[in-house]
Parts: C-alpha cells; structure tokens; sequence
C-alpha cells in the first residue's frame, strides 16, 4: 500500500514539475504510514488548510488510520476520490489532497480571490435589483437561488475544456421546461470537444453556432433578475465559471429590444418606450437607405422646397450621396470602436469631441453637407438604444445592405431589402424555436411580456413557445 501512495505522489509531482505553487506536506504516523498532503497555494488558501486539516492531523496523528482519517478533516465539503486521474481536477480547483495507503480524500480549500457582487454595468435600470453575478460559479448559483427556492430547480453540472476543466451548469426548472429541449441542450453540451473554455460566449457559439446568422441567439445577461424570470417562464440558462455572465435560452429578437427590466415599471408608462425601441431599431437600419434614394432617385416624394434647400446644402460636395454617406458611417464606427477601447474615464468625451470636430469640418470643407451629418448621427443615436454588441452588428449588416440597394435601385432596393430582412429573420431559430416569435408566429402570451405589457394581473399563464405543462403562473379573475 505504501508503495501504491509514493507512485501516486510521484506521478504529481512529475506532472506539476515546473509548478512552484504545488505545496507537498508529510505528516508521518508511524514506521509504515504517512499522511500526504498536497495543494496549490495559488488557489488554495493557506489559512483554510491550516485550520481544516494540518491542526487536526498533526493533533491527532496518533489516533488516525486509514478507516477514521475522514473524521479529522473538518472541511465543510470532503469528496472521497476512487480513481487517481480525478485528482488534477480537484487540486487544480482549489482542494487540498490528503493520500493515507490507498486511502484519497480532497478537502475544499479555495482561495478566497473572488471579485465581491456589484452592480451591474452594462444592463443598468433604473428599478429593479442591483447586483450582478460574478466570476465565481458558486457565487452566481447563489444569487440565482436566492431568488428561485424550489426544489424543482434542477443544475446539470458538467466540465468542459481538456485544459481548463471548467464548470458549466444548466439550470431549468423540471416541472416546466420542455424535456426534449433539455435533452438537446445536453447533447450539444456534451458533444463539445475543446482545450479551453474562457468565456461563456464560447459555450453559445459551441451550441448554437456562431456563423448561420448575423443575429444573436442566445442572451448573455449579468442580471441574476433577467436569469430567475426567464426559468420561469419556461426557459433555461447556463452559468458558466470564471464569467460574470450568464446565458439564457433560447432568445428571440424581440428580447435584445425590449429587455426583462421593462417589467419592473407600469404597462401604460413603459409600453411607449416599448414601441419606440422597434422604431428606433428600423430607424437606424434604414434612414441612410432612405436618405440615398430619396436624393438620387426618389425626389418626388419630398416636398419640391425642401428638395431645393437639400441640393443647396449639397452644392459643392465632390461625392455621390452614397459614398458621402459610407465614408460619414465608416468614421462613425471608428468613434464607436474607440468609445468601446478607451478607458471609461475620458473615452467618451473623446469620442464627443472627435464627432463635434470631424462633423463640423467635414461640412466647413465640403467633404460631407450638413442634411448628412444630420441623417448619420440620428443613425447612431438610434441603435444606441440597444447596449447589446451583437444586435448592433447586425444593424451595422443591414444597414449596408440597404444602403447599397438604395444606390442601386431607390425605394424599389428598400422594398426588396426589407422583404429580405424578413424573410431572413422569420427562418432563423433559437434552438429549434422561431426567431421572431412572438411576431411570426403569433404567441399571446409572450406577445405581453415583450411587445406590449399587460398589467400584472392578467399576467396568468406562460408561453406556449417554452412549454405546455404547468402553464398557470398565478390565479386569474376565474379562479377567485
């Protein structure tokens, strides 16, 4: 048996050579038998092995065999480790490995490098709760059920990455979600094959595919809030480890543009931001288009006084409208990127001054005439309404497409365009459902959660597009 232990330190300690953080401790018991204690100081923390188990094992050595070396590890979570390939993870993971014969125990000891629970940055209301997950996986399970205190709250924990050994967790409740979507989540979970899992976008590309589509099928949240309702309303997040962001599926279009927060304010108070975000969403994909054609081939349909002023303003111009309007979008989008590179604390003043400074000189010196300044920063100012980077780049896609139709054709490339955009959008789907429910298809009730709210009160049943079973969230005017 001795001889069993030494070949198990050996293999460690031939497997993390050239690691200095692996700390090697002996404890001997008598002539034939020693305790063995491994960790990794960068992730374990030094305190908690003390007090866990060196004070308790250098106390009672004299007392301890093989058969009650359990009862003197004062741990809160002890795991007995039956084959010896287990232990990189454990010990990579902050535990602690005690060998005794043939005896293996891990001992949860982790460092205590975690970022404390603040606020959220990017998804900020006004309303609502405040805090935001973390990089800790253990963390962000417990804001979840903080909220969700169900035993019908189930976790399917699983390990992704050969070298990172991260732990992933979908978490659905059982008795309404639908099983085969479950299923289906699993297997593509567990079909992924790869060396490392950083972020948990990796994990939705891996899933979902990254490369079908321009629009975002899987919701990235950091609001433990949006994570509790979207369970149950039927659907399902993933949390991922070392990532302050968790994902929700499936998502549809409608959920990039009118978030769950909407759901902490008044319907009458909140619907009209609700449809003024569809509006400011196809505003921004199609006002350039719209400006191109109108200047090019479309004059009749603006009043002949305006169109006078329009030709004024652009008299001396050396470009088409269409190459005036790209360059304009194109120095936009460097603002933008920009804005998003430099530090919070001073990027956005430059990114002020840069559009103040570019505008203002671009129309002093005739590159660009001020009817297009106007069109592109209501442009931008539009899809600024939506924090999410992914439905942004998708404007941006659109927002070419059309451009280059409306120098093409006018209004006739608009129409086209448009009939493509929905097309494109009605085929798309979020893990076998339809993208741009509840639209097409029609759903009722997840039409007034997202499109248009309905008071609380009417709030009564969930959605047919995540489940049917269970359906009645709370007790209607029939039951009372």
């Amino acid at each position: 048996m001795v001889i069993l232990m030494n070949k198990i330190v050996a293999r460690l300690q031939k497997e993390f050579s050239k690691t200095p953080d692996l700390i090697i401790k002996e404890i001997p018991l008598n002539l034939f038998n020693t305790i063995y204690i491994l960790y990794l100081e960068t992730v374990s923390g030094s305190n908690k092995v003390n007090d866990y188990i060196l004070k308790n094992l250098i106390a009672s050595k004299d007392n301890i065999n093989k058969h009650n070396l359990k009862s003197f590890l004062a741990g809160p979570n002890t795991k007995e480790i039956k084959n010896a390939d287990e232990i990189e993870y454990f010990i990579t993971n902050g535990f602690t490995i005690i060998i005794l014969k043939d005896i293996i125990y891990a001992v949860e000891t982790r460092a205590d490098i975690n970022r404390s629970v603040s606020t959220a940055d990017v998804e900020t209301s006004i309303n609502g709760p405040k805090d935001s997950f973390t990089e800790n996986y253990q963390i962000n399970l417990g804001l979840i059920k903080r909220r969700l205190k169900s035993h019908n709250l189930k976790i399917e924990n699983r390990v992704l990455g050969r070298r990172t050994s991260t732990q992933v967790g979908l978490l659905y409740f059982d008795d309404i979600v639908d099983a085969s979507l479950v299923e289906e989540v699993l297997q593509k979970i567990e079909a992924i094959d790869i060396d490392g899992i950083i972020d948990s976008s990796s994990v939705g590309f891996l899933i979902d595919g990254e490369n079908n589509h321009v629009f975002p099928t899987f919701l990235q949240t950091e609001r433990p809030d949006m994570v509790a309702t979207a369970l149950l309303e039927g659907k399902m997040a993933i949390v991922i480890d070392t990532t302050p962001y968790c994902l929700i599926i499936p998502a549809f279009f409608i959920d990039f543009i009118n978030p769950n927060i909407d759901n902490y304010s008044k319907s009458k108070n909140i619907n009209f931001i609700k449809i003024l975000r569809l509006f400011a969403y196809f505003l921004s994909m199609i006002a350039p288009a719209l400006y191109i054609a109108v200047m090019n081939y479309n004059q009749e349909t603006i009043p002949t006084n305006l169109l006078v002023d329009f030709a004024i303003q652009r008299n001396g111009v050396p470009f088409p409208t269409i190459i005036e309007t790209i360059l304009m979008l194109a120095v936009c989008e460097i603002l933008r990127e920009s804005d998003l590179r430099f530090p919070s604390n001073y990027g956005s003043a430059i990114s002020i001054l840069g559009a103040i400074v570019l505008g203002e000189a671009s129309v002093s010196a005739g590159i660009a005439s001020p009817i297009t300044i106007i069109v592109i920063a209501i442009t931008f100012i539009s899809s600024l309404t939506f924090s999410n980077v992914e439905i942004n780049a998708s404007l941006r896609f659109f927002r070419f497409i059309f451009i280059l139709a409306a120098g093409f054709f006018g209004l006739y490339g608009i129409t086209l365009v448009l009939l493509f955009f929905l097309v494109y959008t009605t085929n798309i789907t979020s893990f076998s459902k339809p993208y741009f429910a509840p639209l097409a298809p029609f759903n009722k009730e997840y039409f007034h959660n997202t499109v248009y709210k309905t008071p609380l009160k009417k709030d009564t049943k969930r959605s047919t597009l995540f489940t049917h079973k269970n359906m009645r969230k709370q007790k209607d005017k029939e039951d009372t």
